[in-house]
């Protein structure tokens, strides 16, 4: 059915039948048809870790059009868990170099001396990590 005074009504019908070929489903809320996305991706998002979680936080405020993107070709799961499990790989990996360039002290003898240290060097990782991996 077309507008009066424009082709209104032709562009929604070439927008609906579109949506209508990609299968998609609406839902009405005051006037406006939202789709409703699923994504298969959602087991995945239970498995996230810390850096997981900080990469899709990342995304959503800073690069919102990656996100969408992402969001709607159902590979956000993929690549957050991708991205979780290299930033724990290389967070192992810093923490090894750290403690071979500055040993950590007898944990028996200066407790609070030990637990220092494996925090700084567990601060330094984590900077390195969020540098390299999730805010980029």
């Amino acid at each position: 059915m077309n507008c009066k005074w424009c082709k209104f009504g032709v562009k929604n019908q070439r927008k609906k039948e579109s949506a209508n070929k990609m299968k998609l489903t609406y839902t009405n809320v005051n006037g406006y048809l939202i789709p409703n996305l699923t994504y298969k991706s959602g087991e995945q998002i239970e498995q996230l870790g810390k850096y997981g979680f900080l990469r899709r936080d990342y995304l959503k405020n800073h690069r919102n059009s990656l996100y969408q993107v992402m969001l709607l070709q159902d590979s956000i799961g993929e690549h957050l868990l991708e991205v979780d499990k290299a930033a724990r790989e290389r967070e192992e990996i810093i923490l090894k170099q750290l403690e071979e360039k500055d040993p950590l002290p007898d944990k028996e003898k200066d407790q609070m001396a030990w637990v220092r240290a494996a925090n700084r060097h567990r601060a330094i990782a984590e900077e390195i990590i969020l540098k390299e991996l999730i805010y980029v």
